[in-house]
């Protein structure tokens, strides 16, 4: 047992070794031409995890491992509760229609997509694809750290979906105000917002994509981007579902199966809600933005200990085909989102 009398000192080491790392991610995270990049500490810190995974993994005490894993599965669910205090209510309800329609129609259609295309058409397995999905479908790197856990995947197929989430979403952060610019996109501000924040990857790729053109683009795309982040919650519950139904299935013809709900994501529903109710009070405003860097700092541990976990050998293994599987979300995000865009807002207005 990890916390048991002999190991616990062992564990705790292992925890502190990964915050200490995580310290320096975020560190380095606020070097003015990363943060100019929109690069997140959450990024920086699997990167730096993976480098020392492959470089001085073998120098430090086995007996740590147990804290690192820790530090990857325990701490993501409570980062990932904690994550509730981002979103309110209330933003759903500015956006309107338009966004929340863009919202479910990109998430739901771009999961889909990902699911079937990496199993049937890429041949990938089922968890490499469903966390390639998740972090296109959603909310990049945050998303696939939340999905793992309801998958009980390998780390270094989170790490697969995290870098394509980096190399797309990044891709996306350029390239989206760029076509604006040029007179392709024919969108407002305002549309042009709801338009990036139903379809580009982080949270902090969609503020640049966003601030790139205007105020009133970023605004909107935040908005929306929050929205498609609470997705996650029910979209967690059904994925556990299945996966048990699934398992039920090819349970020796047993008809019975028992449903695994990811209570971590009805408690991120919670926390927005509890959010929802105490934004408004200026009091507490600076235990919640308290709350965020602690949730900050939890995440950037877990992407970090993930790191830790994944060595090249892995990447080698899983091929291109998570590559070509991104890139295909990524051309249905952007041209497909683009038209749904169109759609949502001549249905409903901006």
């Amino acid at each position: 047992m990890a916390f048991s009398k002999e190991n616990i000192k062992y564990t705790l080491n292992g925890i502190l070794f990964v915050a200490l790392f995580t310290i320096a991610a975020i560190q380095i995270s606020q070097v003015s031409f990363i943060k100019a990049l929109a690069i997140s500490p959450l990024i920086i810190g699997i990167v730096i995890g993976m480098f020392y995974a492959n470089t001085l993994r073998s120098h430090i005490p086995q007996e740590w491992v147990p804290g690192i894993v820790f530090s990857s599965k325990q701490l993501l669910r409570f980062a990932i509760i904690l994550y509730g205090f981002r979103i309110t209510f209330q933003q759903i309800a500015e956006v309107g229609l338009a966004g929340l329609t863009v919202s479910t129609v990109m998430l739901t259609t771009t999961f889909i997509l990902g699911w079937w295309a990496g199993t049937k058409l890429f041949g990938l397995d089922r968890d490499t694809a469903v966390l390639t999905a998740a972090g296109s479908s959603v909310c990049g790197a945050a998303a696939v750290l939340a999905t793992e856990p309801v998958l009980k995947a390998e780390p270094y197929k989170s790490a697969v979906a995290v870098g394509t989430v980096v190399l797309f979403g990044t891709i996306a952060m350029f390239t989206y105000p760029a076509l604006y610019r040029s007179g392709i996109l024919h969108m407002d501000p305002s549309v042009y917002g709801i338009y990036v924040g139903g379809t580009v990857h982080e949270v902090a790729q969609v503020v640049a994509a966003g601030g790139a053109v205007s105020e009133t683009a970023m605004n909107n795309a935040v908005i929306v981007k929050m929205t498609r982040v609470m997705m996650i919650a029910p979209l967690l519950i059904i994925l556990g579902i299945l996966i048990s139904r699934g398992a039920g299935a090819a349970a020796s013809g047993e008809k019975k199966f028992k449903v695994t709900i990811p209570w971590f994501a009805v408690w991120f529903i919670v926390m927005a809600g509890i959010n929802s109710f105490l934004v408004n009070i200026e009091s507490l405003k600076p235990v919640i933005h308290s709350i965020n860097e602690v949730d900050t700092f939890l995440l950037t541990m877990a992407m970090t200990a993930l790191g830790m976990e994944t060595s090249v050998e892995k990447f080698k293994q899983a091929g291109i085909k998570p590559v070509l599987l991104a890139l295909m979300m990524a051309v249905w995000l952007m041209v497909g989102g683009y038209f749904v865009t169109k759609w949502a807002v001549g249905l409903f207005g901006a």
